[in-house]
């Protein structure tokens, strides 16, 4: 069971993502998460008044079962495999954290950003809706979020996927350097 808890080496899953993406590329899938949100607004019936949704979403069906495992995943980690301990990071990231006000995490995440009373106060409500905003706006423009762009896209050397990767990482550095001194 300790091979279970304990932390993997970096490696692993960069192994792991390469022979799924050897997989997807053998049954001519492509693999990104952002999909699954066109796929649901299909089965939910949006084709029928906006084309974008008007498609055999049947053939998505394997993605929506990754999207349900990545869940799953994530809870049965934290639900029967959590130590309780906090997540470790570099004390680096402790102490930008802390210029920001927001303490070490004491568990998964910070709360003073991941909890429901940050959720519920105007100023989390207006970070959620602007940030699904961004995020929703963003990976429609890009035709794909970053998992997809980042894994399938440049796994098959595709330009505008480069260049989507490029954009992501210089918006996260922007996010990081200047929005959030601001925000916080």
């Amino acid at each position: 069971m300790d091979f279970l808890i304990n932390p993997w080496p970096w490696y692993t899953s960069g192994a792991v993502i390469g022979l799924v993406m050897i997989l997807l590329l053998f049954f001519g899938k492509s693999f990104g998460f952002s999909a699954n949100l066109r796929t649901m607004c299909s089965i939910a019936g949006a084709g029928s008044k906006v084309s974008f949704f008007n498609f055999d979403w049947k053939k998505q069906t394997w993605n929506l079962v990754f999207l349900v495992g990545a869940i799953l995943g994530g809870w049965i980690a934290n639900t029967f495999m959590n130590d309780g301990n906090p997540v470790q990071i570099a004390a680096s990231t402790i102490n930008d954290l802390a210029a920001l006000g927001i303490a070490a995490p004491e568990s998964m995440q910070p709360t003073e950003i991941f909890s429901w009373e940050f959720a519920s106060s105007i100023k989390g409500i207006l970070f959620l809706i602007f940030g699904g905003l961004l995020v929703g706006f963003g990976a429609r423009y890009a035709g794909g979020c970053t998992s997809g762009h980042a894994i399938s896209g440049v796994s098959d050397l595709q330009i505008p996927s480069m260049i989507a990767v490029v954009g992501f990482f210089i918006g996260g550095l922007i996010m990081t350097h200047l929005l959030l001194p601001l925000i916080f």
